[in-house]
Order: C-alpha cells, then structure tokens, then sequence
C-alpha cells in the first residue's frame, strides 16, 4: 500500500503552487539541529518524471527513448562490482577490490591483450536469497554478448575474449586488445550500463528465446537484484514502492521504505514538494529555473545543482539529412555561428553553466589536456551569413535563405515535451537561426512517441537532447553504433556519423593505458569532431536534486550510491 502521506494531484497544482508561495529569501539547507530518530518506519518520498518501462538501465538507454532515472532506480535495488560516489570516484562493491596493476588483478601483455580479476564478496545474496557467484557474471556477459538481446553500453563487452570462473567467487576476463575503463564492467557509468543478472533465474528464459529477453516481468513486477531495496510493489505510470533488503551485504539500509511516485509535469513535482509530500527528486531533467523557484519558496528542503556528466546540445541526424546540405560542415559551421549559447546560458542556466564548446566541460579532469584542440565558434552572425552565402543561398525578399532553384532553407528540431531546458533550448535556437534568416521549425513531440527508436533516429535534421558528456561518453559516436534498420534502430549513435578516422581514433583512446598518450588521443577526438561540428553543444546541464533537509547522507550529483546510508531525522 502507499505511505500514509498522499500526493496532491495535478488538478489543484496550480492553486497549491500560490498557496504555498512564500517570500523569496536565501535558499534552504540542512538543518543543524540533530533530532531524534523518527518513532514508526522509516520512508522516503520520491519522485521521478516519466514513467519506466523497464528497471534496467542497460534496456532502457539501448533505443532513443530512454526515461530519466531508470539508472538511479537501478541503483537503488541493484549492485555492480563497483560504483561511482558522489564525487565520480570508483569504489569497490560487489568486488572486495578494484583490478589495478599495482595490485597484479590487472595485467597487460606486451601484444596488448590484457587480463583483469575480481575477488567477489562472500555472503553475497540476490533478493530471492540465493547466492551471487562469478558463474551469474559469466552468464551477464554471455547476454551482453549476444546482438539479438540488444542491450545498450556494449563496447567493453565486444573486447571480451572468454571469462573465467576458477571458484565461485573470482571472476577473470581474458581481453583482446587494452581497454582503459577495464575496471569498470558491471558498473554503472557513463559508458556501461550492465549489471550482474542472476542466472538461476534468466537463463531458461534466455535460452529459450533472446530475442524476448528484455520483454520478461523480471525486469518490472519481478526484479530481484543485489541492492539494498527490493522491490515490494511497481505499478506502471503510478508509482513503486521498495523494502529495505534485509541481507543487504553492506547491512540493512537505516530507511524503511521508499515510495517512488512517477510524475511527468514538474508542475505538479513542484506542488507536492512545497507542500510537504515529497522528499526527493530522481532522474533529473529539470530546469535550472524550475530549481531555483522551489528552492525559494520551499524552506523544508534545499536544491542541489552541480555540473553534472550530460550536457545539452543539437544532435544533427548526418545518415541521410533533409535538407542535404546538412551534410556540409560549412553549413554546421554557419548553423552553430548563428547561436548566442553565452546568451542563452545566462538565460536559461542562471549564467552558472559554461557553453558547452565540447563534450569535456571545464570541470572534467580530462579538460586539461583537450583544451587547445577544441575549435570553438563563438557567436558571429555576420560570418555565419558568409558561409551560407558560400553554398549558393541567398536570401529572398522575405529574408529567408533559399538556394539557386529558390527552396527555401527550412531545418526542423525536434525535442520531446515536458522537458523544460530542452523545450527553452529549442525555442532560444529557433529565434536564433530566424534572425539569420533560416526558416527554422521547431517541433515538440509528446513522451508517448519517445520510445519510437525509428522515428527519433531518421528525424529529418536535429534533435535537442541532453546526452551524457566526459571522456567516457566518446564511444556513443563509434560509427558502428549507428541506428538502423538492421540493428532495430538501437545504436547510441545518435548523430548518425560515420567517419573511419573518428572510428580509428577511439579505438585508439579506449586501447591506450598510459595516461598521457590516451589524453593525446582524447585530444585528436576532440579536435575531430569540433572541427566536424559532429555535435552542436549548446551548455552542460545543472540539474537540480531537490532534498528535503529532513535527509541525512544524500547528495545531489550521484544520490542513489549509498542509499543504504541514507537517514531521516526530525
């Protein structure tokens, strides 16, 4: 059953949202005052936008209709053999340590092939109270493997040799060529998304047929993982509720329960959480806007919004675009030009988010070394104008460019609805490329449509969309990963670029160990799709956590890594 605290429903959010409304001040923060332990069970009230289909990250982000959060909810009942803590650094999880080459867990022979090994935990449970075993990650990576499951953050597996399984509890990967995030497989990050499957109970299913795979009830209503919630009840486009796991390896999480609530107007998000009935927000893929309006009013509960790992930018569709002329990079070049992106940061983001020149953002650690291969394109009209012209546009007495046969110059963008920062992003381009005389349309397509993998992928020209950023995010543009048909239109690729040298060069960057010649190589990827204008990168993303100051141990960048920690106090 739900928690005894209900949810205000989207009828009366507006009358809430000015009920609620109190004098804007300085935002909300913890509370100093340490309390007592609450008397009855410990629950938390969350909330996410959309509604999943799926709790597994590596089904939900294998198309283009991925919903925010689903990685965070995974989080929350599922375990990998590391994790990434609230400051991006790996931790151990399911493994007792990290292979490393000064632990001799990671070696290298000098044709390149490598070998890594994990010691797992002892006492590791799955939700069903069966033990977790280095034969579950041998069956994980047989279905990674396999093209007709089609599971998405793929590219380690493809390097895999065979896996060894010597006891139950060591796991060794045999690796074909130098892979640099080796020690990341089954864990979650930016670019791997598979966790352990048991497969005491998969792989019947999975022999009998693959390609039903990710259509099982496993994945919702009977998901059993190894993290410190497990699923009690998932009700689709309503809400969720997750137990405390009991044999949790790490020890009973100090919350009870959490109910999940599913919302897609932040409207309504906004609403409950001034008025008391939400404790946390999940996923992300708010406005730095709609944040800071909460954090205003909402003196129970205080905003987070770091510069995260995704960042906002114009994906050209580069397979077959319409019109054609996308195909040029002058004509990128021009598109990207016409944008005021320090404008519309400073907007849009509060100013408080840089432009996003490149995938590595200022705060990457990576930054560094990319920095001066970044071809940059500041705000300049007048030289966009220029390389327009330089394709045989002209401009009608209308004031929009139209070539020699006088089509005009007509681009559309897509994005989906609901997503505030992408809908502001879209409009803000639109005016942009009005100015200098493009017959820009803008198009917003409903949730409903987002998973259509085909027709997300073979859009006619861009789409505005937040996509992860960071060095490890270069593999999504691997001219293989492109969707089409012969994939199911499952590829990561959204640009739709294929391009050898880039192919060559992440190759390269995912192969290289030593540290310097890998950023070197980071820096020739950099610089190849800047110059290409692969990607038009608007900013990075700050998407606000709003925490409930009642929460101890939560954190706004990564908050799902140590929910077994999380705590309430009065």
């Amino acid at each position: 059953m739900r928690s005894a605290q209900g949810l205000i429903p989207a009828v009366i959010v507006a009358a809430m949202m000015i009920g609620c409304a109190g004098p804007s001040g300085s935002p909300g923060g913890p509370s100093a005052q340490s309390g007592s332990a609450p008397s009855g069970p410990k629950v938390v009230n969350a909330v996410m936008r959309g509604n999943p289909y799926t709790l597994s990250q590596a089904i939900n982000s294998a198309g283009s209709g991925s919903v925010p959060g689903v990685d965070e909810l995974q989080e929350l009942i599922h375990a990998g053999l590391a994790v990434e803590n609230d400051r991006r650094a790996l931790r151990p999880r399911l493994a007792e340590e990290l292979p490393s080459i000064e632990n001799q867990l990671w070696t290298v022979q000098p044709d390149g092939r490598m070998e890594t090994t994990w010691h797992l935990r002892k006492g590791v449970l799955w939700h069903d109270g069966q033990p977790f075993t280095s034969d579950d990650l041998a069956f994980s990576v047989r279905v990674a493997q396999d093209p007709q499951v089609g599971l998405a953050g793929l590219n380690a597996f493809r390097l895999i040799d065979r896996v060894d399984t010597p006891d139950p509890l060591t796991f060794t990967v045999a690796w074909s060529k130098p892979y640099i995030k080796a020690d990341t497989l089954f864990t979650r990050t930016a670019g791997s998304t598979v966790l352990p499957m048991p497969r005491h109970l998969l792989e019947g299913a999975y022999n009998d047929d693959p390609a039903g795979f990710t259509q099982l009830s496993f994945w919702t209503h009977d998901y059993v993982g190894l993290g410190p919630f497990r699923v009690h009840e998932f009700v689709e486009n309503a809400h969720m509720l997750l137990d405390a796991n009991d044999r949790y390896f790490l020890g009973r999480p100090k919350i009870d329960q959490i109910d999940i609530s599913f919302m897609p107007d932040p409207s309504t998000i906004a609403a409950n959480l001034l008025a008391g009935a939400v404790d946390l927000t999940l996923g992300g893929r708010f406005s730095l806007e709609w944040g800071v309006q909460i954090r205003d009013q909402w003196t129970d509960g205080h905003m987070e919004a770091p510069v995260g790992t995704t960042w906002v930018a114009l994906f050209p569709q580069l397979l077959n675009p319409t019109p054609a002329v996308l195909s040029e990079v002058t004509m990128r070049r021009a598109l990207l030009l016409a944008i005021n992106r320090k404008e519309m940061s400073d907007t849009i983001q509060q100013g408080l988010s840089p432009v996003a020149d490149s995938l590595i953002s200022p705060s990457d650690p990576e930054y560094g070394a990319v920095e001066n291969s970044i071809v940059r394109y500041d705000f300049d009209p007048r030289t966009a104008a220029q390389r327009i012209e330089e394709l045989g546009y002209a401009k009608r007495p209308d004031g929009v460019y139209a070539d020699t046969s006088g089509t005009p110059l007509k681009i559309e963008i897509r994005t989906r609805q609901g997503d505030d920062l992408q809908e502001k992003t879209l409009f803000g381009v639109t005016e942009y490329w009005k100015q200098l005389g493009i017959a820009a349309d803008p198009v917003t397509f409903p949730p409903q449509r987002a998973p259509d993998r085909e027709y997300r992928a073979t859009r006619p020209a861009f789409e505005v969309v937040r996509q992860p950023s960071g060095a490890d995010a270069v593999t999504r543009y691997y001219g293989r990963d492109t969707p089409v048909p012969g994939n199911d239109f499952r590829g990561l690729n959204r640009t739709r670029y294929q391009n050898p040298e880039l192919d060559a060069l992440i190759d390269q960057f995912v192969t290289t160990i030593p540290k310097e010649p890998r950023n070197a190589a980071l820096a020739e990827i950099i610089h190849h799709m800047t110059s290409n204008v692969v990607v038009l990168g608007i900013y990075f993303a700050l998407d606000p956590t709003m925490i409930s100051n009642k929460l101890v141990n939560v954190a706004g960048l990564n908050p799902t890594w140590n929910a077994d920690q999380w705590d309430l106090k009065v």
